[in-house]
């Protein structure tokens, strides 16, 4: 079986138990904390990372250190960036109509996801302006 395979399979049956976990705990009305939160995220980015990327030992899709996958890990970067934005907002219009008050700590990560790809932006066109100087 090829590696893409048995990576694709023990890190997606991986995802299936946490979240087994994490379903049956909710049922039973135990809490759910910041552990499952972060297993569940951690075996999904494995599996996803698993399904997308090839590997070099069965030569089978486009790696990440190609020049497509730079490319594509460029692209999905901005576009995630956008959408954690918007999902920030979201919360933030949500919390302001549930407690009539946003929470000062939602509006504070709002406010810091807003200002993060233009400072990246900037410290970047440094960067290379420093070079070129």
């Amino acid at each position: 079986m090829k590696i893409k395979h048995w990576k694709m399979t023990l890190t997606g049956a991986a995802a299936f138990v946490v979240l087994a976990t994490v379903i049956y705990r909710t049922a039973t009305g135990k809490d759910i904390g910041l552990n499952d939160i972060a297993s569940l995220g951690a075996v999904t980015i494995l599996f996803l990372s698993a399904l997308t990327w090839g590997t070099k030992e069965d030569r089978d899709g486009v790696r990440e250190d190609e020049e497509l996958g730079r490319r594509i890990t460029e692209q999905s970067s901005k576009v995630g960036y956008f959408i954690l934005t918007l999902f920030i907002l979201v919360a933030v219009g949500i919390d302001q109509w549930v407690h009539e008050k946003p929470s000062l700590l939602l509006l504070s990560l709002l406010g810091l996801s807003m200002v993060t790809l233009p400072f990246i932006e900037w410290v970047h066109m440094r960067k290379y302006r420093t070079i070129e100087d």
